[in-house]
């Protein structure tokens, strides 16, 4: 019960600051902005004055697999940096301000305090970006062509996982600092690292969660799950876990000094 009343709180104050109505909004632009672009960017060039004479541009035909990779790639960018800019304050700005302190006195576990934070962002972002991927989809299939929902729901729920792992990291650091803006920057250089560290030994790290893009373009372009991308979806969410209980640990540590 205890659990469920700090998450009903956390919920509450996500829609209290308008975050269940602008975080979709946002999520909705990125994931529409290259499907609709890319399909009427003709149009666009001829109306800002179009060609000089003599020039030759051949658009390709885009299948709505790798329409649906360009949404995925939004998020996988400028989605990582609004994760990180929602999750700053959900620790970090409670223990600057001695929030955190009158909340624990009650008493309130470390464990439900933190995970309680875990699971109202994941939801709060889960669900924006599923949104914003289904406006996404919808426009893919109406100007694209037909891919089936079936498997475009497969590739949201593996995708899923990399935003679960991105808010993990984020609330680790939350756990850590107590400066909101410390938090931002060591969210965005963690998956930074994590990026570069994939790209120079991929021969090895076949399972990195950074494989879960291109894991799903297969799912898309096949409609079938690889064994790489269930093995990639085991270690991310192992991952996510394991952030999740050093965070509690970290926090309860930093609370108890």
């Amino acid at each position: 019960m205890q659990w469920v009343t700090m998450f009903q709180k956390e919920m509450m104050e996500s829609w209290r600051n308008k975050k269940w109505i602008w975080v979709p909004i946002v999520f909705i632009i990125l994931a529409v902005m290259d499907p609709i672009s890319t399909y009427y960017l003709p149009e666009i060039i001829q109306a800002a004055g179009g060609f000089p004479d003599g020039t030759v541009i051949e658009l390709g035909d885009y299948a709505p697999a790798e329409i649906i990779m360009m949404s995925l790639s939004q998020y996988s960018t400028l989605g990582v940096l609004l994760i990180a800019f929602l999750s700053m304050g959900t620790v970090a700005g409670e223990k600057s301000s001695g929030v955190s302190e009158l909340i624990l006195v009650k008493p309130v576990s470390y464990t439900n305090y933190i995970t309680a934070k875990w699971a109202s962002l994941f939801v709060l972002i889960g669900g924006s970006s599923a949104i914003g991927l289904f406006a996404g989809w919808y426009y893919t299939v109406l100007l694209y062509g037909n891919l089936a929902f079936t498997t475009w729901l497969k590739a949201i729920l593996f995708y899923s996982l990399w935003l679960l792992l991105v808010i993990s990291v984020a609330i680790l650091f939350n756990s850590l600092v107590t400066k909101p803006g410390i938090v931002v920057f060591l969210t965005i250089l963690s998956v930074m690292l994590l990026s570069l560290l994939t790209q120079v030994f991929g021969h090895i790290l076949t399972w990195s969660p950074v494989h879960l893009s291109s894991y799903i373009q297969e799912l898309l372009l096949t409609g079938t799950v690889s064994d790489k991308l269930f093995g990639t979806a085991f270690v991310t969410i192992a991952l996510s876990i394991m952030l999740l209980i050093l965070s509690v640990y970290s926090f309860q540590r930093s609370e108890n000094r």
